[in-house]
């Protein structure tokens, strides 16, 4: 019960910024205002996100260990690693998952926008992405580290470069329909390359 609340404490203050964000741009908004709209203090709003910048990607927090996750679970079916990271990107794909970049609501796009619009939360996302890596790693696990390093390294620039492009496509226009066919071909020749350079491996 503690958790779910504090999940929800999480969520609220969360929506409540990045409302403003979005209405104002995001160097607009202070902390006072977002602490103000979410009627907390900012003590409090500090307790769950030390930096204004997590509050924006906070949205990513679940998604941090995705893949290690799906490498776990993977393995429970007897599936390996890079192939229960491509069905996952692939289902991901077919559900218009905002995270594969495959999703034209409009609010989504705005959120996109204004991430991807800012250098701040740019630099900010980088150290997502890193301990996503590291999550990644250890699930691959291995008697090489480096070779594991590696592999997650390649698999987090896959999944994050096959969402770039379905973001760009959809920004300049496209529906998410009309981009599927595309996600879909570029997610298994990316997946093919990955499973070529790391031969059996993983």
């Amino acid at each position: 019960m503690r958790e779910r609340k504090k999940q929800r404490t999480y969520r609220v203050i969360s929506d409540a910024a990045i409302a403003l964000f979005l209405e104002k741009g995001f160097d607009e908004v202070s902390v006072a205002e977002v602490a103000a709209a979410a009627e907390i203090s900012k003590p409090t709003l500090f307790r769950y996100f030390p930096a204004k910048e997590d509050l924006a990607l906070h949205r990513f927090a679940d998604h941090e260990d995705e893949a290690a996750r799906v490498v776990t679970a993977g393995r429970a079916d007897g599936l390996a690693p890079l192939d229960a990271l491509q069905r996952h990107f692939l289902a991901g794909l077919d559900r218009r998952e905002p995270v594969t970049g495959l999703n034209d609501h409009a609010g989504v796009l705005a959120f996109h926008r204004l991430l991807y619009g800012t250098p701040s939360l740019v630099a900010r996302l980088h150290a997502y992405v890193r301990r996503s890596e590291e999550a990644l790693t250890a699930a691959l696990g291995g008697p090489d580290p480096l070779a594991a390093r590696l592999a997650a390294g390649q698999i987090v620039a896959v999944q994050r470069i096959l969402a770039e492009e379905n973001w760009r496509r959809i920004a300049a226009g496209a529906s998410a329909e009309d981009v599927l066919p595309e996600a879909v071909a570029a997610a298994r020749q990316a997946f093919e390359q990955v499973r070529a350079g790391l031969g059996t491996i993983f």
